[in-house]
C-alpha cells in the first residue's frame, strides 16, 4: 500500500495521506512519497491541489514509533523531512486546499495550516499537541497559526495544547467552512475545481505576494505588486479576461 496516493480529475490533483491505521502519522516513507506527490503537483496542467487523509484522520503528526530506539537529532530530522514538504506547498504557484477529514494534530495541524484554504469535516479536530509532550510547535506551526489567528490567540492555543472542534476552528478563522463528514470530499472537489478554472498564474502570484507581506515594508510591497502586475499583464489569461469583459461573456481561462 502506497503511503501517499494521488488522483487527477481534470485540472485538480488530490493527494491523499494513506496510513489510515495510524491516523496518517508521518514516517520517513510517507515524507518521501509526499515529496514526490508535491513534485507531481508542479505539472502546469494541474491548476489546483486538494490534500486530505485516508480513513478517520487527516494527519496526527510524527509517528512516535520511529523514536522507539532513539530520536536522533530532531533538528536534522525536521530539516530533511518536514521542511522540504512545507516549503514545497508554499512554492506551488496554485491553490492548495486542505480537506481536513479528521484529527489534525501536531505537525499534521501545521501541515494543514500551510495550505491556502482549509475546509473541515464536522468530525475534524485540531490539536497543537506539541506542548503536551514538552515540545515546541514545528513544521511552520508558529508561523502559520500566528498569521491565521494573531499573536494572542496563537499563544493561548499553542501553549495550552487544547483540542479545537471544527466549529471552534471555524469561529476562530482557522478554517473557511465546515461541512458534514459525508460531504467533505465533494465540497473540496467543488472548491478546487472552481479555483482551477480561474487564472492560475494570477492566483500563484497573489499567493507569492501574500507570503511576503509579513516581512515587507509598504514601499517594498508596492514595488513587488508593480513587478508582478507587469508579468500578469503579459499572460494569456489577462488578454482573455479583458476580451470577455468587452464582449460581455464569461471568460475561459487556461492558466497561462
Amino acid at each position: 500500500m502506497a503511503e501517499v496516493e494521488t488522483q487527477r480529475d481534470g485540472a485538480v490533483l488530490t493527494i491523499t495521506l494513506n496510513r489510515p491505521d495510524v491516523l496518517n502519522a508521518f514516517n520517513g516513507a510517507m515524507h518521501k512519497a509526499l515529496n514526490a506527490a508535491l513534485k507531481e503537483a508542479r505539472d502546469e496542467e494541474v491548476r489546483a491541489v486538494v490534500v486530505t487523509g485516508a480513513g478517520r484522520g487527516f494527519c496526527v503528526g510524527q509517528d512516535l514509533t520511529e523514536f522507539r530506539d532513539a530520536a536522533g537529532d530532531i533538528g536534522d530530522r525536521l530539516r530533511s523531512t518536514y521542511h522540504p514538504n512545507i516549503l514545497a506547498i508554499r512554492a506551488l504557484e496554485k491553490p492548495v486546499v486542505a480537506a481536513v477529514n479528521g484529527a489534525a494534530a501536531g505537525a499534521g495541524m501545521s501541515f494543514a495550516c500551510a495550505c491556502d484554504i482549509r475546509i473541515a469535516s464536522d468530525a475534524a479536530v485540531f490539536v497543537p499537541a506539541f506542548v503536551n509532550i514538552g515540545l515546541v510547535p514545528d513544521s511552520g506551526g508558529t508561523f502559520f497559526v500566528t498569521r491565521l489567528l494573531g499573536y494572542a490567540r496563537a499563544f493561548e492555543w499553542l501553549c495550552s495544547g487544547r483540542r479545537l472542534s471544527a466549529a471552534e476552528a471555524h469561529a476562530w478563522g482557522l478554517v473557511s467552512e465546515v461541512v458534514e463528514a459525508g460531504a467533505l470530499t465533494s465540497r473540496a472537489a467543488e472548491v478546487a475545481a472552481t479555483l482551477a478554472a480561474l487564472p492560475t498564474r494570477a492566483i500563484g502570484m497573489t499567493k507569492r505576494l501574500l507570503d511576503r507581506v509579513g516581512g515587507s515594508t509598504l514601499e517594498g510591497q508596492l514595488e513587488r505588486e508593480a513587478q508582478l502586475q507587469g508579468a500578469a499583464v503579459q499572460s494569456e489569461d489577462f488578454r482573455e479576461g479583458v476580451q470577455a469583459f468587452l464582449e460581455k461573456r464569461e471568460p475561459s481561462f487556461k492558466g497561462r
